[in-house]
């Protein structure tokens, strides 16, 4: 194949062999390092071949991945009962179920800290690494359109097969900016000083001994269907542009520079799009996050972003074909980084980004449930916690209500704490803007009942009141929460 920007070249002698028979090498228990974050960027072929041995339901493999990947992985070998164990993210309904009921045991994790983690034993090390990549060559790929983990994943796994992909462009090497991290305790702090500045190289190296198959293949990812905004998300969006235009005005660590980060999908689109109506002066402004998305690209095309540093290329089609399209100037705006990087709390910290979140709901005292709906887990922590943490301006964005209006998503206390009352500054809704900062408990149950929906602020407000009677430092508790939710909304 001729170097013509397309992807799927395979630069030597290489061990090409089809993916029945790479499959084939896996063996009963192993360990599996997947490449992929926000389902872009993983191996296709060779998890289906795994799926549809004869022996899959005895495989009992543990799958550890950067964050989400695409059916091929998380509903073929859940389907085929070759998954057992997964780390540390949910994406796709088979593996939700298999979660909830048992039959995959999954463990979430702060996706920062996976490639430490595999590492360094506190999760098992692979023995395989499964990598998707748009050129190879004996010890070396360039990763497709996500970095995730897969740097650390192919550094700490014994053997590699790389799927090289045609349906993806070869150009994408100029976006990588990749490196796996010196150990501690002499690891140093990541010599960044801009978000689009580069520290490492476009390709993922590995040790040639490594390499045991390359697998062709032309599958495409799946992409993003982003659904429109509804009314909520666009009240969202205003009353949080609202927030930031006299944030900028107030906060003097934003005079000169603006560095933003916002979780993926429908409400992070529309939370990025109101960026027009924020009076952004002539500051630098730049993303600085986990995933670029449609409206991180348009933003860029219209000016408001200077430049966009990520993990993953989380588009829809049309964002997807945009960015392909025009690769040589994107290169330019847009960088990809393990998520050990993007993620990093010192980069977060030090380019003071504000770090804009959805949840599942909030309560009355700021804790924050991203992942679960009763006793059901339902997705991943993923970086949220990265950036709650570690942002100097933490945000969580969510519509009030949801079922169509029938659930509220500001409870008296949430069924499960992902982030606590500490890691949460502010708190928007298509209701207003809860900001907590300097708040005591008492104070936050006022301010975050008054962005609830209408129709259960007074059901909220009487548990507030019931709660406030019983006292405390942070008043209330599972019993006094146990009626809610109330039999109909008031």
């Amino acid at each position: 194949m001729t170097d013509d920007g397309t992807g799927g070249r395979v630069e030597g002698d290489l061990p090409v062999e089809s993916a029945a028979d790479a499959a084939a090498r896996i063996e009963s228990g192993a360990v599996l390092g997947i490449s992929g974050f926000g389902s872009v960027g993983y191996p296709k072929l060779v998890p289906e071949a795994i799926a549809a041995r004869s022996d899959a339901a005895a495989l009992d493999l543990t799958v550890i991945s950067g964050g989400s990947v695409g059916p091929e992985v998380d509903e073929a070998l859940v389907e085929s009962g070759a998954m057992a164990r997964r780390y540390p993210f949910i994406g796709h309904e088979a593996l939700r179920e298999a979660s909830n009921d048992g039959g995959v045991a999954f463990h979430d994790r702060h996706v920062a800290g996976v490639a430490d983690e595999v590492r360094f034993g506190g999760l098992p090390s692979p023995d395989w690494a499964v990598v998707e990549a748009v050129a190879v060559g004996e010890d070396w790929f360039v990763p497709s359109p996500s970095v995730g983990s897969t740097p650390a994943l192919v550094h700490a796994a014994d053997r590699v097969i790389v799927e090289v992909n045609a349906a993806q462009p070869r150009d994408l090497e100029g976006l990588h900016d990749l490196l796996v991290r010196t150990a501690p305790p002499e690891r140093e702090p990541l010599a960044l000083d801009a978000v689009d500045a580069r520290i490492g190289s476009p390709r993922v190296e590995f040790e040639s001994e490594k390499l045991a198959a390359v697998v062709r293949t032309d599958r495409a990812d799946t992409t993003y269907t982003f659904r429109e905004p509804t009314a909520a998300d666009r009240a969202l969006a205003d009353e949080f542009a609202g927030f930031l235009d006299a944030e900028l005005d107030r906060n003097p660590a934003f005079d000169a520079t603006l560095n933003l980060q916002f979780g993926v999908g429908s409400v992070g689109n529309a939370v990025v799009s109101a960026l027009d109506a924020v009076d952004l002066g002539d500051r630098d402004v730049a993303y600085f996050g986990e995933v670029v998305q449609d409206a991180v690209l348009d933003a860029l095309d219209d000016g408001t972003l200077a430049a966009a540093s990520a993990t993953s290329l989380a588009l829809s089609s049309e964002g997807q074909d945009r960015l392909f399209a025009n690769l040589g100037r994107y290169a330019e705006q847009v960088v990809l980084r393990p998520v050990d990087v993007s993620n990093d709390a010192g980069l977060i910290d030090s380019f003071g980004v504000i770090a804009v979140n959805g949840a599942v709901e909030v309560d009355l005292t700021g804790q924050v449930n991203s992942t679960h709906i009763g006793t059901d887990v339902v997705g991943g922590v993923g970086g949220s916690g990265d950036f709650f943490r570690a942002a100097l301006l933490s945000v969580v964005a969510l519509p009030s209500t949801a079922a169509g209006g029938d659930v509220s998503r500001i409870v008296p206390r949430v069924a499960h704490v992902d982030h606590t009352e500490h890691d949460v500054d502010v708190v928007v809704t298509d209701q207003g803007v809860a900001d907590l900062r300097g708040l005591s408990p008492r104070e936050r149950m006022r301010a975050v009942v008054a962005v609830a929906h209408p129709d259960f602020r007074d059901a909220l407000a009487a548990y507030r009141d019931r709660a406030l009677e019983r006292g405390g430092h942070t008043p209330g508790g599972f019993d006094l929460a146990a009626d809610w939710p109330p039999d109909a909304a008031e």
